[in-house]
C-alpha cells in the first residue's frame, strides 16, 4: 500500500511540473496553426488542415483532416476537394470562374527591352509602383471563364480582359472576391478600377457584375466611395456585402448592407460600435451571423434579415466570454462551426450551439501541448484618461503569479493605428510568451480601437501624437500603482503604430520607462508620406501633404513626428525593421537607429531583409524571439 501512496505521489507530482512549463519560442514555433476549409456536403464533416511549422528545415508541413461535426476522432485524409462543395462551378454545372495574372503593362526593362536580358531596371510613370513587399511587374490577377465538358474545363475568357486591376485584390485578397450568382448567369467580382496615382489615394473598391450571355460588365456600387467588399449571395440572388461609406478611410465603421437589385437596407447602421469583421448567411436566410470586436474581444452576433422592408433589423449578441471569435466556418442546423482563440491558446475550431449559445471544442491540435504548459492570468482593468473616459486596459500576468513580490513590467502598444486589441494568439507578440518569461503586460484599448464606439475609433486620426499617447501613459501610471509593479523596470514595446508609440514615447516618457522596442514603426512622417504604398492611409491618417501649409490640420499632424523630438531620447532602444517592407518603409528603422546611436544611446537594429510588414520564416522568427528576450535581459531585468 505504501508503495503505491509513493507511487501516485510521484506521479501527481510530475504531472503538477509537467503543467508548469513555461512557454517558449521553440515551444510556440512548434504548436500546430489551425485553419478551417468548410464543411462537407452533406453536412456530416468539418474540414480543416494543420500547418506545423519545422524551424530546422524553416518551412511548414501542411495536412487535412476530416472529423464529424458533433465530435469525435479526427481522420487524416487526401481528398479534401471532393469532400467540399466547388463554389468555383456555376449552380447550373456549365461553367468554371478562376484567376490569373495577365500581363497588361510593362515596367520591367527586360519587357520593354527584350534584348537586354541581364538588365533589372524598373520604368514607372505613376505611383504604386510597389504594394506591401512586391514591385509592380505589370501582371495583374483577373478572373476567367471556362466552359465545362464531362468536368473538364473548356478555353478560358478573361473577364477583365485589359483592365489594370486586379482580382482577387493585392495584397490579401482571395477567392471570395469572385463568385457566382445563383443563375448561373452573372459572376460578380470585386476591384479598384483605378490606376496609378489614383489608385495609391482611393479606397473605392466596387462589386462588378458580368452577364455571361451578354458579355458586359456592370458596376453595382458605384454610388459608394469607399470599400465595398466580400460579397456573398442567398439562394434567391439577394446580395449581402460589407461596406465602408467614406473614399480614403480605410478604418471606417463596417456595415453589412443588402440589396435585390432594386433597393437595399444597411442591417448593422443601428449600433455605433458594431464594425463588422465577416459575416455568413444563415441557412435558413432569415438572418446573418456576422463577428465584430466589442469591449476588447471578437464576438458572435445574429442580425435579423425581415427583408427588404422597414422593419427594423434586430440584433442579438450570441457569445460573450473574454474570448476571441476569429472566424465562422458554416452552419448545420442549430451548430455553427468557429474558430476560437484567447490569450493562451491558439486557434481550434468549436461549434456554437445557437439555441443556447454554448460552445464545445471540436479539434485537439494542440490540447497536449497546452496541458503542459503553464497558464497566464489575463484580467481586465479600467483606467480614467486625462480627457475623464473610462478606458479598458488588458492585464497579463506571468504563471504562478505572487503579488507580494515585484515584476518588470512592459506597456504594450497596438498597431493599426486603428486595429482591436482582443483576446487574439499572436505567434510574434504573444503575451502568454512575454507573461512567461516573467513579464507583467500591460496592453491599453486606446483611442482608435473598434468595439468601443465610432467616436472613440476615430480619435486618434489626424492626432497621433495627442490624446492617444496620453491614453498611453495613463494606462501605465495607473497599474505603476500596484505594489506588484516594478517602477525601476518598466518597459514600452510595439509595432506599426505601435512602433510609431514607442518612438514617441521615447521622447516624451519623462523616466517612466529602462528601454524601449518598436518594430517596423513609423519614425519620420515626412519620410514615411514620401516613401509609403498607401497613400490614401497617410492623406487621411495626417489630414493632408506636409507641403500644404495652409493646412493647419497637416500641419498640426505633421508637427507630431517622433523625429521631432529626438533631443529628447535617452533610453536605450531596439529597432526592427523588414526589408521588404513597403508599407513602413526600411528608411523609418534606419532613421531611429541612427538617430539614436548618433546621440549615443545603447541601440539594437535588427534587419530582416526579407520579411515584410510581418516575420513569416520560422528561423526569422526565432531570430526576433530570441533578441527580443535578450535586449530585455539586458537592459530591463
Amino acid at each position: 500500500m505504501k508503495k503505491i501512496l509513493v507511487l501516485l505521489l510521484g506521479i501527481i507530482c510530475i504531472t503538477v511540473v509537467s503543467a508548469q512549463n513555461k512557454l517558449t519560442p521553440e515551444t510556440l514555433w512548434k504548436l500546430g496553426r489551425v485553419s478551417a476549409l468548410g464543411i462537407s456536403k452533406d453536412k456530416q464533416f468539418v474540414v480543416y488542415a494543420v500547418s506545423t511549422p519545422n524551424a530546422e528545415e524553416n518551412k511548414s508541413t501542411r495536412v487535412t483532416y476530416i472529423i464529424p461535426l458533433k465530435g469525435g476522432n479526427a481522420v487524416e485524409i487526401k481528398n479534401a476537394d471532393s469532400l467540399l462543395a466547388n463554389d468555383k462551378i456555376s449552380p447550373d454545372g456549365k461553367y468554371l470562374i478562376s484567376s490569373n495574372p495577365v500581363q497588361v503593362i510593362k515596367t520591367k526593362a527586360t519587357d520593354i527591352y527584350p534584348e537586354l536580358k541581364k538588365a533589372n531596371a524598373y520604368v514607372f510613370t505613376s505611383l504604386n509602383y510597389r504594394h506591401w513587399d512586391i514591385w509592380e511587374d505589370g501582371k495583374f490577377d483577373h478572373v476567367f471563364i471556362a466552359p465545362l465538358v464531362n468536368g473538364k474545363a473548356g478555353e478560358a475568357k478573361d473577364i477583365m480582359a485589359l483592365d489594370t486591376n486586379d482580382c482577387p485584390q493585392k495584397p490579401f485578397g482571395g477567392d471570395e472576391d469572385f463568385i457566382w450568382n445563383p443563375d448561373s448567369k452573372h459572376i460578380l467580382y470585386v476591384t479598384k478600377k483605378s490606376f496609378g496615382t489614383a489608385y495609391a489615394i482611393s479606397t473605392n473598391t466596387d462589386m462588378y457584375q458580368y452577364d455571361i450571355e451578354k458579355g458586359t460588365t456592370k458596376n453595382l456600387t458605384a454610388y459608394n466611395k469607399g470599400y465595398d467588399i466580400s460579397p456573398a449571395y442567398n439562394s434567391k440572388g439577394e446580395l449581402a456585402w460589407l461596406q465602408m461609406k467614406r473614399e480614403g478611410y480605410e478604418a471606417d465603421k463596417q456595415d453589412i448592407v443588402v440589396t435585390n437589385g432594386i433597393s437595399q437596407v444597411n442591417l448593422t447602421k443601428q449600433r455605433d460600435d458594431i464594425h463588422v469583421e465577416g459575416f455568413k448567411w444563415s441557412e435558413d436566410e432569415k438572418s446573418i451571423f456576422f463577428i465584430a470586436p466589442l469591449n476588447g474581444t471578437l464576438q458572435l452576433f445574429k442580425v435579423t434579415y425581415p427583408g427588404l422592408t422597414k422593419i427594423l433589423p434586430v440584433i442579438t449578441q450570441i457569445t460573450k466570454r473574454d474570448f476571441d471569435i476569429n472566424s465562422i466556418v458554416g452552419q448545420s442546423g442549430n451548430l455553427l462551426v468557429v474558430s476560437k482563440t484567447d490569450m493562451n491558446h491558439a486557434a481550434e475550431l468549436y461549434t456554437v450551439d445557437i439555441s443556447n449559445s454554448s460552445l464545445s471544442q471540436l479539434t485537439h491540435v494542440n490540447d497536449s501541448a497546452n496541458g503542459s504548459l503553464a497558464q497566464c492570468k489575463t484580467e481586465r482593468r479600467f483606467v480614467t484618461t486625462t480627457d475623464n473616459k473610462q478606458m479598458l486596459v488588458w492585464v497579463v500576468y506571468p504563471p504562478n503569479f505572487d503579488p507580494s513580490k515585484k515584476y518588470p513590467t512592459l506597456l504594450y502598444c497596438q498597431g493599426g493605428p486603428q486595429s482591436a486589441l482582443t483576446q487574439s494568439y499572436s505567434f510574434r507578440w504573444n503575451f502568454q510568451l512575454m507573461a512567461s518569461q516573467g513579464y507583467i503586460i500591460i496592453a491599453p484599448n486606446r483611442r482608435g480601437m473598434p468595439g468601443h464606439g465610432t467616436k472613440w475609433n476615430e480619435e486618434v486620426s489626424k492626432d497621433w501624437g495627442g490624446q492617444v499617447i496620453k491614453d498611453y501613459l495613463s494606462a501605465i501610471d495607473a497599474l505603476s500603482k500596484e505594489p506588484f509593479v516594478d517602477k525601476n523596470r518598466r518597459g514600452c514595446i510595439g509595432a506599426s503604430f505601435g512602433g510609431f508609440s514607442v518612438f514617441a514615447l521615447e521622447g516624451a516618457h519623462a523616466g517612466r520607462f529602462k528601454t524601449f522596442i518598436a518594430h517596423d514603426g513609423v519614425f519620420d512622417f515626412r519620410s514615411m508620406y514620401g516613401t509609403t504604398d498607401e497613400m490614401w492611409f497617410e492623406n487621411w491618417e495626417k489630414g493632408g501633404p506636409y507641403w500644404d501649409k495652409n493646412n493647419a490640420v497637416a500641419q498640426r499632424s505633421f508637427s507630431q513626428s517622433p523625429s521631432n523630438f529626438v533631443d529628447k531620447w535617452n533610453t536605450p532602444i531596439m529597432i526592427i525593421q523588414g526589408g521588404r517592407d513597403y508599407r513602413v518603409p526600411i528608411e523609418q528603422g534606419q532613421g531611429a537607429f541612427q538617430a539614436a546611436q548618433l546621440k549615443g544611446i545603447k541601440s539594437k537594429l535588427l534587419y530582416l531583409p526579407e520579411e515584410n510588414h510581418w516575420v513569416l520564416s520560422a528561423q526569422n522568427a526565432l531570430v526576433w524571439q530570441r533578441e527580443f528576450y535578450k535586449w530585455l535581459d539586458e537592459t530591463l531585468k
